[in-house]
């Protein structure tokens, strides 16, 4: 590995889930930060903060389609109308347990989402989005084996 990214933001409602994806990032050792929260709403007001040692910008967001109150599709217009500051130039990756290939196809039509992928994480996807959108952080000989 040549550098760690910065932070990745998980945004899911269900807390085993942000458990998991947390363990298979600590896994990578590919962030110096995972920020985990359980709504739209709620990473929302993280990214308004103007506190950036307490809050530092995502690199990278995992982001739940199905959540209550605010839905992935929903905290995506909102994240739009944030000051340019406050969005950072994080990669959005839209997580799903759907099989609903129509929410896939609307994914590819948001140029805010960079990747689709199905929960739970895994090393495997980790790895893919990495090295997709982070070439020059990573060795591809740096990742354990799931």
């Amino acid at each position: 590995m040549k550098k760690k990214i910065k932070c990745v933001l998980l945004i899911d409602d269900d807390l085993p889930t942000n458990f998991l994806s947390e363990r298979v990032l600590k896994k990578t050792d590919c962030t110096e930060r995972i920020v985990a929260v359980q709504s739209g709403i709620e990473a929302l007001e993280y990214l308004k903060s103007t506190d950036c040692e307490k809050h530092p910008r995502p690199d990278l967001f995992f982001l739940d389609i199905n959540m209550p109150g605010m839905n992935g599709w929903e905290f995506l217009e909102n994240y739009c109308q944030l000051e340019e500051v406050q969005k950072s130039e994080a990669i959005v990756v839209m997580l799903t347990t759907s099989l609903n290939p129509d929410e896939r196809d609307k994914a590819k039509k948001i140029p805010q989402i960079s990747s689709f992928l199905n929960k739970p994480l895994s090393t495997d996807g980790i790895r893919g989005i990495l090295l997709q959108h982070f070439p020059d952080n990573f060795l591809t000989d740096t990742f354990p084996n799931e």
